[in-house]
């Protein structure tokens, strides 16, 4: 299952026009990411709970088809929090061991060694860990030295850690897990289940997964280190051109594009115009003439007008930069349209 009906307000404004599951990698909503990063360790039945801006969401993801997979959907007219959106798919997850994961994951967490010590400790749940040097603004993850968890810390203040391994929001629970969960009320992982899980003595692990690429982009930092990440190749999408420009874009003879620089469909890069990397430059979008555009990401049917300049700078969905305006690690988007 993929949890993504939260409103994702930590990437306001751009989510106000946006739902999170859509929000843009490398061209691409990282819901999509997330499917073919599913499917391909196996997972081709999946379910998505959708909240906020739902039909933007079954309009843009389908079926599933198109990714390989058989998507079910879960509209939640109420959010009831990680747990209580999981179980009101009981019946989906009925047959056996299933996978959660969060839809501001962008990750190559090997999902089939995680699920092959999840089944040989006979684990009712396993949390994928990841090392982090600076873990304050983490879900912090003690073990023991068998993988037992052990202990939990929110958010811990630098230097009080007791660990360096942090909570990717990647799960894998037998169907057992349900009896821990109440139907029809708000209830958590992190603040409800798993701390119920360990004070019960639960078969309840975490899966050391270090050296494993995991970025939460559900933050203006993460997502801009993730997307720089993907367009620097050091961390590969599948199916997902790291950078260059689609045959369809339009680029002046006289135009300067330097370094790591994705440019999407139909967009057009005017005259005297330069783009320096890391950027993207999203589908349909149109960059003015003379405008400079530094190590900034750009969303679908934006315009930068005539003399702009935008360094470090996110640019929302449709969003028109004026003649002349300079954005210095701003952040523009216009409003939901409902």
């Amino acid at each position: 299952m993929i949890l993504a009906g939260g409103l994702s307000t930590r990437l306001y404004p751009l989510t106000k026009q946006v739902p999170k599951p859509l929000v843009p990698v490398a061209g691409e909503p990282n819901a999509v990411h997330l499917m073919r990063y599913l499917a391909a360790s196996g997972f081709d039945e999946i379910a998505i709970n959708v909240h906020y801006l739902a039909d933007a969401i079954r309009s843009a993801l389908g079926d599933g088809s198109r990714f390989g997979v058989r998507l079910e959907y879960l509209h939640e007219p109420v959010l009831l929090g990680s747990a209580g959106a999981v179980k009101q798919m009981e019946a989906f997850f009925s047959s056996g061991t299933f996978v959660v994961v969060g839809c501001d994951d962008l990750t190559d967490l090997p999902l089939e060694n995680l699920l092959a010590a999840h089944r040989e400790r006979r684990a009712l749940a396993t949390i994928g860990l990841v090392e982090r040097d600076e873990v304050e603004h983490y879900g912090v993850v003690v073990t023991d030295g068998v993988g037992r968890i052990t202990g939990f810390q929110e958010k811990p203040p630098k230097g009080t850690e007791r660990s360096k391994l942090v909570n990717t929001g990647i799960y894998a629970f037998e169907p057992e897990i349900f009896e821990h969960i109440p139907a029809g009320e708000f209830y958590d992982f992190g603040k409800d289940v798993f701390p119920a899980l360990q004070g019960r003595g639960a078969a309840f692990y975490g899966f050391d997964a270090r050296g494993a690429y995991w970025c939460d982009i559900g933050t203006p930092p993460e997502y801009r280190r993730a997307t720089n990440d993907v367009l620097c190749a050091a961390f590969r999408i599948p199916d997902t051109r790291a950078s260059g420009a689609d045959p369809s874009a339009r680029i002046a003879p006289d135009a300067i594009v330097e370094g790591d620089v994705w440019i999407g469909r139909n967009a057009r890069i005017e005259t005297g115009a330069r783009v320096v990397g890391p950027s993207v430059i999203g589908d349909g979008v149109r960059v003015g003439v003379g405008a400079t555009i530094e190590r900034s990401i750009v969303w679908e049917n934006a315009s930068v007008g005539a003399g702009a300049a935008l360094r470090d700078a996110i640019v929302g969905i449709g969003y028109q930069v004026a003649d002349g305006t300079t954005l210095d690690g701003a952040i523009v988007a216009g409003e939901s349209p409902v």
